[in-house]
């Protein structure tokens, strides 16, 4: 089986979107396959695969891990809609402060892949949305992050009207004053 592989306007930020093989029993598809991912760009070992369910207008994130447990992460929705954001935090890179969004839901299968030096966050477009999203490195809580998601430089048009947040992400910083280790290296 294949998969379509698509850099967006942050090239590192990759698009997912296997193939689906459907017929009158329901669909197939294989989420992940390492060699196909190593050819499409995507060379990582993942390592811890979390799991949440969440209501609509809610966001979670923007969320990251510092260096040396920095994450990369790929998204995907199993029931309801999601918009998924990534903020470019490499210090020197040509998208530093740039983010990209895309929708994910159960009907499209696509996937995010989200690389070590972004933040990582998303909001519930659906009545409720389960997302997984496997990771590169393991939960560290002392090298947790965060950007907060209404950072008037960064101006993320999170498709909700009313969102709905955890205390601890209505406590994160700006973009510009966050703790941020990460470094642009180019490929």
């Amino acid at each position: 089986m294949a998969f379509k592989f698509t850099c967006l306007t942050i090239p590192e930020v990759i698009l997912v979107e296997p193939s689906i093989l459907t017929d009158s029993r329901g669909y197939f598809y294989e989420a992940y396959k390492h060699s196909a991912f190593v050819q499409g760009g995507i060379n990582v070992n993942f390592v811890q695969e979390n799991q949440s369910k969440s209501k609509k207008g809610v966001i979670r994130g923007l969320h990251y891990q510092l260096t040396p447990k920095a994450q990369g992460k790929l998204v995907r929705v199993i029931s309801g809609e999601i918009f998924d954001v990534a903020v470019d935090m490499r210090i020197g890179s040509p998208t530093y402060g740039k983010w990209v969004g895309e929708k994910l839901s159960c009907e499209n299968k696509k996937m995010l892949y989200v690389p070590v030096g972004f933040a990582h966050g998303f909001s519930v477009l659906s009545d409720t949305a389960r997302v997984i999203y496997s990771c590169s490195d393991e939960y560290s809580p002392k090298h947790e992050s965060g950007i907060i998601y209404n950072d008037k430089d960064l101006n993320i048009d999170w498709q909700v009207a009313e969102p709905i947040l955890a205390d601890k992400d209505k406590a994160l910083k700006s973009f510009k004053d966050a703790e941020n280790n990460f470094k642009y290296h180019e490929a």
